[in-house]
């Protein structure tokens, strides 16, 4: 995984970024002058403010190395400069035509720290992106799903928001 490259749009760096300023310039700040404060009352191992600060203190690091790693291995992708592009690639807004369930639904492609699925954002990783991707308009995709195989066809590709 330290090879992998993180693609990402530049709203999910964006949201990575400022996750990541407010661990450390907010809540860390706060929580080290609760455990500090705590500290100071004496003895810690029946101290709660100390014992659980400690543990959420340990929480926010790791979450931080986490975030900082993501960041360093992020390759933003900026699916506007694709504008015109009439084939899926990342960033892509994606209406498919379900040919088993007869229903229409709008995927979105983005990077595996933006996964949002009640929004239709999928990762470029899932097996649905990667049959889209290189495809157009037009082009039935064949998807193995856990529910059985599933056939869609593509009826728009867009790099902007579709309109509602």
């Amino acid at each position: 995984m330290a090879d992998e490259k993180n693609y990402i749009t530049p709203q999910g760096h964006a949201a990575i970024e400022a996750e990541f300023q407010e661990l450390l310039k907010v809540e860390r700040p706060a929580l080290v002058k609760v455990v500090s404060w705590a500290a100071g009352n004496g003895d810690r191992s029946e101290n709660g403010d100390y014992i659980y600060g400690k543990r959420r203190l340990r929480q926010i690091d790791s979450r931080l190395r986490f975030l900082m790693q993501r960041m360093d291995a992020a390759v933003i992708v900026d699916p506007v400069s694709q504008q015109g592009l009439r084939k899926v690639f990342f960033g892509a807004w994606v209406t498919l035509y379900s040919l088993k369930h007869d229903t229409e639904h709008t995927y979105r492609i983005v990077g595996k720290d933006e996964l949002e699925p009640s929004m239709g954002y999928i990762s470029w990783v899932s097996p649905l992106a990667r049959a889209l991707l290189g495809k157009q308009v037009g082009d039935v995709v064949n998807v193995m799903a856990p529910a059985g195989d599933e056939q869609y066809e593509i009826i728009d590709v867009q790099y902007q928001a579709p309109n509602p």
